[in-house]
């Protein structure tokens, strides 16, 4: 299909389910990612240059709205991830076999580590026990996670052995 052909009507029909679920994925990950990459790098850094009440009220309002808005990126990201994920499973079967099936389950494996710190995060506030120092370990462990999942996208279909 010719790039001309993608934005006709048939264009539309055809693209297959896979190209919606990547670019859903991606979005997702925009926002999740860029989110994380706000948190870490730019809230910190504003952290001492604001009073702590100030700094309290802005974390507060932040959280309120990522709490309302993350469920639902986390769902399109892992459903997305899930569904595309369905297209490899002969590879995924056998990780070991190529470069593409290693990278995709590091690159998995990772991502349900990140899962796993949000739900660890989750548990924390329930039972009121997450403290700043908690918040600031989970929140640059799952940034690490994050540069290594956007590593790993990327060389999946640019390295090879």
């Amino acid at each position: 299909m010719s790039p001309c052909e993608c934005f006709s009507l048939e264009g539309l029909r055809s693209m297959d389910h896979y190209a919606l679920l990547l670019i859903l994925h991606l979005f997702a990950a925009l926002v999740f990612v860029g989110t994380v990459f706000f948190e870490v790098l730019i809230l910190e850094s504003v952290r001492k240059h604001v009073p702590r009440n100030v700094m309290l009220q802005i974390e507060t309002a932040i959280g309120n709205r990522a709490r309302q808005l993350m469920p639902w990126v986390l769902l399109v990201l892992y459903g997305s991830g899930l569904s595309m994920a369905w297209r490899y499973r002969a590879l995924l079967a056998h990780p070991l076999e190529s470069s593409f099936g290693l990278l995709l389950t590091l690159k998995i494996v990772l991502a349900l580590s990140v899962f796993g710190h949000f739900l660890y995060a989750m548990a924390l506030r329930r039972r009121r026990r997450l403290a700043s120092t908690a918040f600031k370990r989970i929140h640059l462990s799952v940034f690490a996670h994050m540069v290594g999942i956007v590593l790993l996208a990327k060389l999946m279909f640019h390295l090879g052995w």
